[in-house]
């Protein structure tokens, strides 16, 4: 057996020996003919483009990477395949080799003719164009009409419509071009069914439901749409939540999570806010130190808002970080940086506070650069800008300017940013704006107890051709009022921080019901105005002004028996035409924390009219207005007021048209006209006006356990005052009353910010009147824009 082995391996190595020896030829004989082959490659001589239409030959033989002359290479001939392909020209390339000649055929893309959206009524087509990034007379390819696709999608997402498909449809044209059509299928926009939180024991669901911008779905909604599903509103509802808790003391707050899930019919979404509260806080001990040698201590803390023992509130600090370095500015510190450091002892549940006050490094404004302002004039938006060009930088007149170019109302975004600039010591600032229709044109409708039917139509252009310029007219047609008026106003007359305008108006007032009369009047007026300070300004102004008053229906009481119909005396004198030249001002100082819906601050106007410049009328007239609003907590807001005036004859007595007529929301209770001197002796129980009043009131706004997102309000309030002292001569008309008396009322108050415009209704009751007084217990106004 071993030697028969032995001899078997032996015969296996002899017959492989003998198998190489065989196949040795054949396989250099192969590698020998590759080796020809690759030496007998052809040089190309031509490259041949076929299929094509709109494309030259010769631009696309400058993509390829073969060229006539050189020799063909497969490898190089498919980089050229990739080459074609990536252009987006083709739908298709195919490349071989024909003796020396390189063909290449082509299936060009086609060329878009128009596109066109389907179904889309919640996004206007103008939004969807600006959002795709084909456009006409751009190739067509598949990728990009996808990726536009997607994009249209995802602004449907972002409006709420998570079950918006969009479908593109392409219609061939001739010459290889096509019509786009991006078939829409809106379907509803997609609800908050719900909104839970998780971890929250301080303030309840429903006290953090209204702190969000986030709302459940209502019926009462359906012009809103806060109640859809927004990423980027639900990241802002994070911070609105951290702010609301460090504004209350919780310094350790966090949101750990917030998960909005959608339902399985895409329908609704459940969101859900998981969040860490932490402990309540108080302020420790607070100081500030500073080096820098012009700055008084004692002055600076008197800006420190945290106090010692308060609840600790992150909004306060802000505050303070922002008077400080208003305050080390003023002083010539330009460059002063403010910065709280803050040391936590959490076993007290205690944060001690010292804002510290440093010279800054020295920065200056290089330049400033505004973009985005098609319509807009650059020096309207520069002249809102607290700093320029040279000027030393200075983070809160930055903010401010910013403020500033926002509350023009001219754009609709506004963002401030800096760049470094061409040193170390400069700076860049950019100021990036969008710009949003200035121009409106409304008509209202409206009833109320005084004016019953209101229709009204107003043009108005607040920034004509983008100087800044407003332009407003307006008509206004109720029962009991007509009036049409046009005004003209340079918001920096003489490119200057000055106010400059004109009006021309016109009216006819039926006063029928009140002292039986109408009246009528029109005139012109120019104003000019300049600020005082941040918070302070003055307007003085200028008024001709032709009234007439008419059609008194019935004869004087001196003239006719008694118990026969009849006007006062007063009202009869006063009848025909007078021409007054009024000159006066404005004083105005806002301390208010918000122009628009105040919460804490207060307000005072000052303003005076002298008649007799020109004209046959002559008086001197005093007006005041002032206004305090102060929180008692977040729910209950006190606001108090006080209305006063007088006004003096200079010569003859004050014409009828130009007492005080008062009632109605002066002092709620009583009818217009329904409080002051009247004259009893006339049918009508004729109102004569007064000559001088002053009103209080006191107003306390709480909550109705109404959801917020309704908008409405309520409020209880009491009114008081006194009106009278007439200047009457009682030989005239025997009949004529007037005391000096206090009046007086309590109610409540319904104010409703309706879908169809504002709706106010007030319920009052009259506590101090006299007998003569025309009182109204309740009075209604609605009105609506569209």
């Amino acid at each position: 057996m071993g030697r028969l082995a032995g001899y078997m391996k032996r015969t296996a190595r002899i017959a492989v020996f003998a198998a190489a020896l065989l196949v040795s030829p054949v396989i250099a004989a192969g590698l020998g003919g590759m080796g020809e082959a690759r030496a007998e490659a052809p040089y190309i001589t031509e490259i041949v483009v076929q299929g094509n239409q709109r494309i030259e030959a010769g631009t696309i033989q400058t993509y390829m990477l073969l060229t006539p002359g050189m020799q063909y290479d497969p490898q190089v001939a498919d980089a050229s395949l990739k080459q074609l392909f990536e252009t987006g020209l083709f739908a298709d390339v195919s490349m071989h080799l024909d003796g020396t000649r390189v063909i290449v055929s082509v299936v060009e893309n086609p060329i878009i003719n128009r596109i066109a959206f389907e179904g889309n009524s919640a996004i206007n087509e103008d939004d969807l164009k600006q959002e795709v990034q084909l456009q006409p007379r751009t190739v067509y390819t598949r990728a990009k009409v996808q990726s536009d696709v997607t994009r249209i999608i995802e602004l449907y997402r972002r409006g709420g419509r998570f079950s918006a498909t969009v479908e593109p449809k392409i219609i061939q044209l001739p010459q290889n071009r096509v019509d786009l059509v991006f078939e829409i299928t809106e379907g509803a926009r997609t609800k908050i069914a719900s909104i839970n939180f998780i971890g929250n024991t301080k303030f309840s669901d429903s006290r953090l439901r209204e702190v969000i911008s986030t709302s459940e779905s209502a019926w009462w909604k359906f012009l809103s749409s806060s109640d859809s599903y927004d990423p980027d509103r639900l990241t802002y509802d994070r911070e609105l939540l951290r702010r609301y808790y460090l504004q209350r003391g919780y310094a350790d707050f966090r949101v750990v999570s917030a998960i909005a899930d959608l339902r399985r019919d895409d329908s609704a979404f459940h969101i859900t806010f998981t969040v860490d509260e932490g402990e309540i806080y108080e302020f420790g001990d607070v100081g500030v130190t500073t080096e820098l040698e012009k700055l008084n201590k004692e002055e600076l803390e008197a800006l420190l808002l945290p106090k010692t023992g308060e609840v600790y509130d992150a909004s306060l600090i802000d505050k303070t970080l922002d008077a400080l370095t208003y305050a080390a500015g003023t002083s010539g510190y330009a460059f002063a940086e403010v910065r709280p450091r803050i040391r936590r002892r959490s076993d007290e549940r205690v944060i001690d506070l010292t804002f510290q006050i440093t010279e800054g490094p020295r920065v200056y404004v290089e330049r400033i650069n505004i973009t985005g302002n098609s319509r807009t004039l650059d020096r309207v938006i520069r002249r809102q800008m607290r700093m320029s060009e040279g000027d030393a930088f200075n983070k809160v007149l930055l903010d401010r300017s910013e403020k500033n170019i926002r509350a023009l109302g001219y754009f609709a975004k506004v963002d401030v940013t800096q760049d470094p600039g061409s040193e170390a010591d400069k700076t860049v600032i950019n100021v990036d704006v969008q710009e949003q229709s200035t121009g409106s044109l409304s008509l209202s409708a409206g009833f109320s107890t005084l004016d019953n039917a209101v229709a009204g139509i107003q043009l108005s252009e607040r920034n004509f051709l983008g100087r800044g310029l407003q332009l407003s007219t307006s008509l206004s047609i109720s029962k009991r009022r007509q009036l049409v008026d046009f005004r003209y106003t340079d918001p920096y007359f003489l490119d200057r921080n000055l106010v400059g305008g004109f009006d021309l108006f016109g009216s006819e007032t039926n006063y029928q019901t009140e002292s039986s009369f109408n009246s009528r009047s029109q005139g012109f007026g120019l104003r000019f105005g300049f600020p005082l300070s941040e918070k302070s300004r003055f307007l003085a102004r200028y008024q001709f002004r032709f009234d007439e008053i008419f059609d008194i229906r019935y004869p004087s009481c001196s003239t006719v028996p008694a118990g026969t119909a009849c006007v006062s005396p007063v009202v009869v004198a006063a009848e025909g035409k007078k021409y007054r030249s009024i000159i006066g001002y404005d004083y105005y100082y806002d301390n208010r924390n918000d122009p628009v819906d105040p919460t804490g601050g207060w307000d005072f106007l000052f303003s005076q009219n002298l008649a007799g410049l020109g004209g046959n009328v002559r008086y001197l007239s005093n007006e005041i207005l002032a206004r305090y609003y102060y929180p008692l907590s977040d729910d209950f807001l006190s606001s108090w007021k006080l209305d006063g005036g007088y006004v003096q004859a200079l010569g003859d007595d004050v014409p009828l048209a130009d007492h005080f007529f008062k009632g109605g929301n002066t002092i709620r209770g009583f009818a217009r006209g329904g409080v002051g001197p009247r004259d009893l002796a006339s049918t009508n129980r004729d109102a004569v006006g007064a000559l001088a009043y002053i009103f209080g009131t006191a107003e306390l706004s709480f909550p109705n356990g109404l959801p917020e997102a309704l908008g409405i309000r309520t409020s209880v309030f009491a009114d008081g005052g006194f009106i009278g002292l007439s200047d009457y001569d009682a030989s005239v008309s025997a009949g004529i009353v007037d005391d000096f008396a206090p009046r007086a009322s309590v109610g409540l108050s319904l104010y409703w910010q309706s879908p169809f415009g504002p709706i106010r209704l007030d319920f009052a009751h009259v506590l101090v009147s006299e007998s003569y007084d025309e009182k109204e217990a309740f009075r209604f106004s609605a009105g609506t824009s569209f």
